[in-house]
């Protein structure tokens, strides 16, 4: 019983055994099928740029796969390698699945998330990537794009710099060039087509005095050579008027022989020679500077590009020069990088340089694709009749070299040979080709046969007569690579294949010979909008999509097997379809690290961006390629990012508003940029939380949600009041919250307002909704870019709206929390957008409270407006009364009201103007307002300069038109610098001036628009600088005056002390309105004393013309009987035969000329007393005027001087005057003094 138990159970686990077997058999076989078909994992990729991805990505990688990628590029580049999306099953030192990247130095094995993002370069010229997956557990797997980056120069050509010494390209200072008497040169170069210029230099060598010793490069009269300061024109060698550089590179040789004193030109296979007698000889001395381009302004560079520049020192003849390889090194200098000083800006890397470094697949690892031959690789047998068997089949290549046959030169060579042999068609074949072979073999040209195929054929009848002769047509292909651009001709081949026929061996002889170069595709235009110029077979053509230029579309000029001609194949425009993922990854191509990003560029990116996030569906992949993108383009500086900021910033909400995820959140980090979406259930919401954090030993972030990390470097708290007041619908509508974190600042660019941002920036949004006038505030916390010792924190938010919708910064609605230090600010806000903190700078945030805010308005608008009307009054009483504007300070004070009048109307009616929100009007009113603020500061100081000429000068002073002269000054300085402002705007006023809000309080509320100065520097430096210059002369000035009225006062003994002080506190406040000292309360507003003397500036300032008008105007005797004579009636009207009306009309008549010519507002001679009487006059001989000259005094006596007083009157110092006039005219001194205190003062003599 035990044993038959034990054999049924034996029996019965067998049969389960083998069904389990069986099962698991077909599973794995199922399984490898599915794998085998999902992708194809193990390839070599040799594309300078291209994407690959684990099997099956986005859905998860198979079981049990064993992936391997070969990256290879040609000699002289590198491989950079970036996982776009990276997600494998992680373990510790990743033991069950990996990716394993072998950059040539030493592998790493990664897993888990931490290369997403993050690129990687190899060390050499391949990079391996080996992916491993075991039996349990996938993930997503990879999304990886690699790019190839030229190191070496052989692969790069340079644009030469078209400004000297910016971004010069120079030999490196390791090289030294020794003194030279002979020398050889070769470089290749192209010239930009749509530049005519004919007078340029290609390259400049200088000594250390910047002396030129030799360049190269063409003027009107020709291409020269210059060597020690001697030109040589090359007039035979090179054309004259017509551009031997074009388009495309050209290389051209130079030999010059201080000896014989020749020139030797090597160029499109020709040689010349040029007899420089001149330059017999010269020698160039050693230890110079070698620079590509020209070394001065005077004469521009060559406008295009340069390669493969070398220089020996010694000559080449025409035989070496037309056999010339790319191996044959500079003995001085070489086109390699140890050579060359270059900056980056100038590099460009291009893959059909004659000297470059081209990939040979191996056919080793992948099949040797042929296509670039046209599919000649095919072997094909024709044997249909009755046409005679055809045999097509491929030549060793025992005459190639390294180098590559894209771009070669394609011949056609038909021959005929015959031979009484009966020899079959395979064995002419062979007979033919190992002919072909040897005759190529050790020539000059580096030529191969490529393929060939062979065909009975019949000679004429009369060579038959003698014996049977059977002939044989042979079609051969052969390329020339024309590595040093040098011509091979067709009769050059044929006679090399007829100076051979007697090698061919079994009895064979070459009856015909017939060579003829394969044609080029011929341009054409195909599709509409896709332009294809001549191309040269095997070669493929690129060009932007239509309307794109990032985007390429390509063309491929095929070679046909059967009668080797040229056709153009299909072309392809894959990367011009609208596929969001290659579009995509494409831009990541294009913006990864080492591409050099334009501005222009950027902008066609963010618009690429834009239309992928706007008609495409995003996932997850999807959305971490735009954000790397954004990333990646966040590096470049903030020059480029400008003109495409605001763009970015929507694109970037509305990506985070549109992509789908999966679970409960999801992030995507990168280097610069941070993006966390996480979804809310608006029933139920209890506040949330977002915070981001480096990671470890990773240089990208790590947003959390719903922690309080610790060092996180910033982090919103949303409270749970945050849903409140939101409506039914939108209530309903909320499904999730974005948090965006922008670890560069460049996208912020606020125009109006250029502050210091000392943080990092954040944003937040629920939804597509406005969030604003919270309950309870929404907490953000920023740490600091770097430490503050002293903070003054202020916490603003980027509003979308400001400058005419490009953004800026704004406080309104933000507040910073006591809890802040001088690591990190908390700002507490009422609503949600992008957050920052900015430094308190004294003009972009006054601490002023709402009361004192609208106390100061009210003042100055007040006072503008009695400034206004009294400053029209003085400029009316002295157009009205021709007498009292006859001398220049009344012209000097008239130009100053005017100055002042339009001032305070265009500041008035400036608030008014900007209400009507229209951009061009307010740039107009903010510049008048400008210019009329600098005549006035302006006017100030001429009345300064007046005074110094009329007090401390006194003599020696006349100047020819002397108001033309301050009129020009006055008004035309400032125009000088409104215009230099605007022109340095280039076309864009709006950045100087425009709307601003003023008057806002501390909370940032409230507030007035105004048009006004936006450029923080432009503001600086013409108000505030401008002004201070004429402050600062304007106290010296004023200081000089007050010392020569006290001195002068002081000796006079009739007055009390306190009539003395009082005379000269009155003279020191006229002085003070008058020179403006007020303005200077504006440097003293800072700190505790900014309200008090914000309080002094808007009185007094704003009153400025009421005070002018009191002290210059209605103070002064004469304009007071002016006043009283014409305006006045009864008993308070001045008679017409008064001593004014009467005496010295008669008098200023006769010297209306020279009265003009006075410094003084009223001069000695307009005195009342002065002129009382013609006695007075003619005794006072130092007042007296000389009717025939234009001065009051002459540097020689008048002969009324000398009859008077029976002898020559010498000049009479200031204080005897002062003291004669006091003798003279006591009863009605205080005229002099009034005077004296509108500026009147009379000297003049010769200038």
């Amino acid at each position: 019983m035990m044993s038959h138990g034990s054999e049924v159970w034996c029996c019965h686990w067998k049969w389960k055994l083998h069904h389990c077997l069986c099962l698991f058999t077909t599973y794995i076989i199922c399984m490898q099928q599915a794998v085998h078909g999902c992708y194809d994992c193990r390839t070599v990729l040799t594309d300078p740029s291209g994407v690959f991805t684990s099997p099956c990505f986005p859905s998860d990688y198979p079981n049990s796969q064993a992936c391997k990628w070969i990256i290879r590029a040609p000699h002289g580049y590198i491989i950079q390698l970036t996982f776009i999306d990276f997600d494998i099953e992680e373990a510790p030192g990743c033991i069950y699945d990996s990716l394993t990247l072998d950059n040539g130095e030493s592998p790493m094995n990664l897993c888990g998330i931490t290369a997403k993002g993050l690129s990687y370069n190899s060390t050499g010229n391949e990079m391996i990537v080996s992916f491993k997956s075991d039996f349990s557990i996938q993930k997503k797997g990879f999304n990886a794009s690699y790019v190839r980056i030229a190191v070496s120069l052989r692969n790069q050509k340079v644009i030469i710099p078209q400004v000297p010494d910016i971004d010069a390209v120079s030999v490196a200072e390791t090289i030294s060039v020794p003194e030279l008497r002979q020398f050889t040169l070769c470089f290749e170069a192209t010239k930009g087509n749509s530049d005519d210029n004919d007078d340029w230099k290609v390259f400049s060598y200088t000594d250390a005095l910047l002396r030129e010793l030799f360049s190269f490069g063409k003027t009107t009269k020709g291409h020269f050579l210059s060597i020690s300061g001697t030109q040589c024109i090359l007039k035979n060698a090179l054309p004259r008027n017509a551009e031997f550089f074009t388009g495309t590179f050209q290389q051209l040789c130079v030999v010059w022989d201080s000896f014989s004193g020749t020139v030797g030109i090597y160029a499109k296979n020709t040689y010349h020679v040029v007899d420089c007698p001149e330059i017999y000889d010269k020698v160039i001395p050693g230890n110079g500077r070698l620079v590509l381009g020209s070394n001065s302004n005077e004469v521009s560079s060559l406008n295009g590009d340069i390669y493969n520049f070398r220089l020996w020192n010694f000559t080449m003849n025409a035989l070496t020069l037309a056999n010339l390889s790319c191996d044959v090194k500079g003995n001085i200098v070489d086109w390699e990088n140890e050579f060359w000083s270059i900056p980056t800006s100038a590099l460009k890397a291009e893959n059909n340089l004659s000297c470059g470094s081209y990939l040979i697949p191996s056919s080793s690892i992948e099949p040797t694709s042929c296509a670039n031959l046209g599919s000649l690789c095919q072997a094909t047998v024709n044997a249909t009749t009755p046409t005679p068997p055809t045999v097509t089949t491929n030549m060793p290549d025992t005459n190639r070299n390294d180098k590559p046959n894209n771009g070669g030169l394609f011949y056609r060579i038909s021959i005929v040979v015959s031979s009484s042999n009966s020899n079959s068609v395979s064995k002419v074949h062979d007979v033919v080709a190992e002919w072909l072979n040897r005759t190529f073999q050790n020539w000059n040209y580096t030529v191969y046969v490529v393929n060939i195929s062979i065909h009975p054929a019949s000679i004429r009848e009369g060579a038959r007569q003698k014996r049977s002769i059977k002939s044989f047509s042979a079609l051969a292909l052969l390329v020339y690579n024309s590595t040093n651009n040098i011509n091979l001709e067709e009769e050059d081949i044929r006679q090399k294949l007829i100076s051979n026929n007697r090698t061919m061996e079994e009895g064979y002889q070459l009856h015909t010979v017939d060579v003829d170069p394969v044609e080029k595709c011929l341009a054409e235009e195909n599709p509409p909008n896709y332009f294809w110029p001549d191309t040269r077979p095997t070669l493929t053509n690129f060009t932007f999509c239509h309307g794109s230029s990032v985007q390429t579309a390509s063309r491929t000029c095929y070679l046909g097997l059967q009668n080797y001609t040229s056709y153009w194949g299909q072309p392809d425009l894959r990367n011009c379809t609208e596929n969001a993922a290659d579009i995509a990854n494409q831009l990541l191509n294009l913006t990864g690290e080492g591409q050099q990003l334009t501005s222009d560029k950027v902008n066609d990116v963010v618009q690429k961006l834009k239309k992928i996030v706007n008609d495409e569906e995003i996932d997850e992949s999807l959305g971490s390629t735009v954000v790397t993108i954004f990333s990646n383009i966040l590096a470049s500086s903030d020059s480029v990012l400008a003109a495409s900021s605001s763009e970015a910033l929507k694109t970037i909400d509305a990506l985070a508003l549109k992509i789908h995820f999966a679970g409960p959140s999801m992030s995507i980090s990168t280097r610069n940029l941070a993006l966390g979406v996480s979804s809310i259930n608006s029933t139920s919401f209890k506040g949330g939380a977002f915070s981001v954090s480096p990671q470890n030993n990773a240089s990208d972030f790590q947003i959390d949600f719903d922690k309080d990390q610790t060092s996180a470097i910033a982090s919103v708290v949303l409270p749970p009041s945050l849903l409140k007041n939101l409506s039914q619908d939108e209530f309903e509508v909320i499904s999730r919250a974005q948090f965006t974190f922008f670890n560069k600042n460049g996208l912020f660019q606020d125009a109006e307002n250029p502050a210091n941002l000392t943080s990092f920036v954040v944003a937040c949004s629920i939804g597509n909704l406005t969030i604003q006038d919270l309950q309870d505030y929404v907490k953000v916390t920023i740490k600091h870019t770097k430490i503050q010792e002293d903070p003054k924190p202020t916490c603003v938010f980027w509003d979308m709206n400001k400058n005419g919708g490009s953004g800026g910064w704004n406080p309104a609605g933000c507040q910073v929390d006591a809890d802040s230090n001088e690591n990190e600010t908390v700002c507490l806000c009422n609503h949600l957008t992008h957050f920052g903190v900015l430094m308190d700078l004294q003009r972009a945030v006054t601490q002023i409270d709402p009361q004192n805010t609208k106390v100061l308005t009210f003042i100055t608008y007040i006072g503008c407006g009695i400034s206004a009307i009294f400053s029209a009054a003085t400029l009316l009483t002295y157009i009205a009364f021709e007498k009292l504007r006859r001398d220049y300070p009344s012209k000097i004070l008239m130009n100053l009201s005017t100055a002042l009048l339009f001032l305070n109307l265009i500041f008035l009616l400036d608030g008014w103007i900007a209400s009507f929100d229209i951009d061009g009007l307010c740039i107009a009113v903010a510049a008048l307002l400008h210019f009329f603020l600098l005549a006035t500061f302006t006017w100030m100081g001429l009345e300064a300069v007046h005074m110094y000429i009329a007090l401390v000068k006194v003599f020696n002073t006349y100047i020819r038109r002397y108001i033309l002269k301050f009129c020009i000054i006055g008004w035309g300085l400032p125009a000088l610098v409104i215009a230099i402002v605007l022109a340095s705007a280039n076309t864009n006023a709006s950045r100087i001036y425009g709307k601003q809000l003023y008057g806002r309080d501390a909370s940032g509320q409230g507030g007035d628009d105004f048009c006004w100065i936006k450029n923080e520097i432009v503001f600086y430096v013409t108000c505030a600088g401008y002004f201070g210059i004429m402050f600062l002369m304007n106290v010296a000035m004023f200081i000089v005056v007050m010392v020569q009225i006290c001195g002068r006062n002081g000796k006079r003994t009739n007055r009390s002390l306190k009539e003395e002080i009082l005379r000269n506190l009155r003279s020191v406040v006229s002085l003070t309105f008058l020179l403006g000292m007020t303005w200077g309360f504006a440097f003293f507003a800072w700190g505790p004393l900014t309200l008090a003397f914000l309080y002094l500036f808007s009185i007094f300032n704003s009153l400025q013309g009421l005070f002018i008008f009191v002290f210059h105007c209605a103070m002064k005797e004469n304009v007071q009987k002016q006043w009283r004579r014409h305006l006045c009636c009864g008993r308070f009207r001045l008679a017409d035969n008064s001593d004014w009306s009467k005496t010295a009309t008669n008098i200023i008549k006769k010297s209306s000329d020279n009265l003009g010519k006075s410094l003084s507002s009223s001069s000695i001679g307009s005195n009342s007393t002065y002129l009382t009487s013609k006695s007075k006059s003619t005794t006072n001989t130092y007042c007296k005027r000389n009717s025939h000259t234009e001065n009051a005094f002459l540097d020689k006596p008048s002969s009324k001087f000398a009859q008077e007083d029976g002898e020559q009157t010498s000049i009479i110092p200031v204080h005897q005057v002062i003291d004669k006039v006091k003798g003279y005219c006591n009863p009605h001194s205080d005229s002099f003094y009034k005077n004296i205190m509108s500026d009147t003062f009379s000297r003049s003599t010769k200038f």
